[in-house]
């Protein structure tokens, strides 16, 4: 439904990507530091921190379809949003 372009913008932007996207981030980020104070293997650390990546660059991808079929200067922020996002996720 999401990569058919079924999905609102607005909803695939504000819902999917900022709200549940940044949830999960945050959620993985936040195991890895209690797995890293546990001191488990740096390689699960970073397995786990890194889980959602490709699920972020799913919604990013989704999100920037959506827009390039609505148009506009709105969807144009949306776009440039998401790959903020998307490096934002992977960056922290």
């Amino acid at each position: 439904m999401r990569w058919r372009g079924e999905v609102p913008l607005d909803r695939l932007f504000w819902c999917d990507m900022l709200l549940v996207g940044t949830i999960l981030s945050i959620a993985s980020s936040a195991a890895a530091l209690i797995l890293l104070g546990l001191k488990l293997p740096l390689w699960l650390v970073l397995a786990v921190h890194f889980l959602p990546v490709p699920y972020n660059i799913f919604l990013t991808i989704v999100v920037w379809r959506a827009a390039e079929k609505s148009g506009g200067l709105k969807a144009q922020l949306m776009m440039l949003g998401s790959a903020l996002w998307l490096i934002a996720t992977v960056v922290a």
